[in-house]
């Protein structure tokens, strides 16, 4: 009986190592599966040395969170800088500014987070609105403006909220950038500088 019992254990540690040395393995593995999202940058992300909480957030570029997520969101990225973006699909300044943030999340991906939250507009047309528009950052739905207007945005569209690494709100700029070099110009000055 003894015997057995340590046959069938050694069996199960030689699975367990087969397992184990086959999921080590990447070699001829697809990432680019149906669940794969449009900003997927997070293996990427980490052989670039970028933050972990950094590389979550990108992992989760163009998703559209649930309404009330902008508190937990906040707290998992704490310890960075943060750019809040709050736009619409309907808001023609939100769609030319667009290219900007991206452009800017790109650039800065090792050192800020960025955030977008989708105010006061549908799934359906927010949804398509990023589709068209990928980002690699998450938006959080906000229909009521609840969200944005908890960080002193929400009375103009867009708006952008600049959070420091010690999760103080330093900066609110309403209204859109019309150039790429403005919106650096701010982190720079609010969040780099």
């Amino acid at each position: 009986m003894r015997t057995r019992r340590k046959w069938i254990l050694g069996l199960a540690l030689a699975i367990g190592a087969i397992a184990l040395a086959a999921c080590g393995s990447d070699e001829g593995t697809d990432t680019a599966g149906a669940d794969a999202t449009p900003a997927d940058a997070a293996p990427a992300a980490k052989e670039k040395g970028i933050p972990a909480a950094l590389s979550a957030n990108r992992a989760e570029g163009s998703q559209i969170l649930e309404e009330g997520q902008l508190e937990p969101k906040l707290a998992e990225l704490e310890g960075h800088p943060i750019v809040v973006n709050q736009w619409a699909s309907w808001c023609e300044p939100c769609r030319a500014e667009f290219p900007y943030f991206r452009d800017s999340a790109e650039s800065h991906a090792d050192e800020i987070a960025f955030v977008g939250i989708d105010m006061q507009d549908s799934r359906d047309a927010a949804g398509s609105f990023l589709a068209e528009l990928p980002v690699p950052y998450p938006s959080i739905f906000d229909p009521n403006a609840a969200q944005i207007a908890s960080l002193g945005g929400g009375v103009v569209s867009p708006t952008t909220v600049f959070i420091d690494a010690d999760g103080e709100v330093v900066n609110v700029f309403q209204g859109s950038y019309a150039t790429r070099d403005q919106l650096e110009l701010d982190i720079e000055t609010h969040l780099l500088g």
